[in-house]
């Protein structure tokens, strides 16, 4: 452990005595004249701190311990300011899928990957609030994290779009257990009603990795870096919910009857 990290981790007043160490008393600024104070070798300082630590070694916890809450308080700080400031990206971008009531009075926002697996768990959940709450509007923002097939999946979802099956094909996508290759993308979406050919096609349109690219810069200034993720106003909550918890999002939100 070298002087300098550990002059870091040390609380505020082993600093200013070790300060006071080192710079007492010629320090005032009183105009007069002083005398010049020797300073202590560095490996003096350095042994005195490694003293103090030894004997008191919850200072390194503490100091840590701070650091975390001071990160985090920062990192929810920011997050918030993201949520305000990105309510008309999160909420109306035209390429974004929307289900449940269009006109709903509460919409709750999903990032979400075809190939994670609490996705896929969440899935029935997110389905189920549309049936039990008709107030509610779903906006999708497909967040591939999970490599080549993910995106491939992501793409295939919003070119669905033109065809008017998004819904069916999203939901379908979710419930496979299936390798996310072009072939087994293609085979669901023929199961919903799609046209194999055309959505092949459209998935070759260069926006949608636009579109892509576009969720992902937005869930990097909200702080989201794993899927799910949902948002209901401006709460944020990563990782799977049920239908329960997804209800008391809302209701958290000031929307719960």
């Amino acid at each position: 452990m070298n002087g300098i990290y550990v002059w870091k981790c040390f609380p505020y007043s082993l600093c200013v005595l070790a300060a006071l160490v080192i710079l007492a008393p010629g320090c005032s600024n009183t105009g007069k004249e002083t005398k010049s104070v020797a300073v202590p070798p560095q490996d003096l300082t350095d042994a005195a701190i490694e003293r103090y630590i030894r004997t008191h070694p919850e200072v390194i916890v503490q100091s840590l311990q701070a650091m975390d809450a001071k990160r985090e308080a920062e990192q929810k700080e920011r997050q918030k300011v993201a949520l305000a400031t990105k309510q008309q990206e999160l909420l109306h971008d035209p390429a974004s899928p929307v289900s449940g009531n269009p006109k709903g009075e509460i919409t709750l926002v999903e990032f979400y990957d075809y190939r994670c697996g609490f996705c896929k768990k969440a899935a029935s959940a997110v389905t189920e609030l549309q049936k039990v709450d008709s107030r509610v509007r779903v906006v999708y923002k497909d967040f591939p994290i999970l490599g080549e097939p993910s995106e491939l999946a992501a793409k295939a979802a919003l070119a669905s779009q033109a065809q008017g099956k998004h819904q069916a094909f999203h939901e379908a996508l979710l419930a496979s257990h299936a390798d996310m290759t072009k072939e087994a993308i293609l085979k669901i979406a023929v199961n919903v009603g799609l046209d194999a050919k055309r959505l092949e096609a459209d998935m070759a349109n260069p926006k949608w990795q636009t579109v892509i690219q576009k969720n992902r810069a937005l869930a990097h200034e909200l702080g989201l870096s794993g899927t799910p993720g949902f948002i209901v106003g401006n709460e944020l909550v990563p990782g799977w919910l049920d239908l329960n918890g997804l209800k008391e999002l809302i209701a958290r939100a000031g929307h719960g009857k």
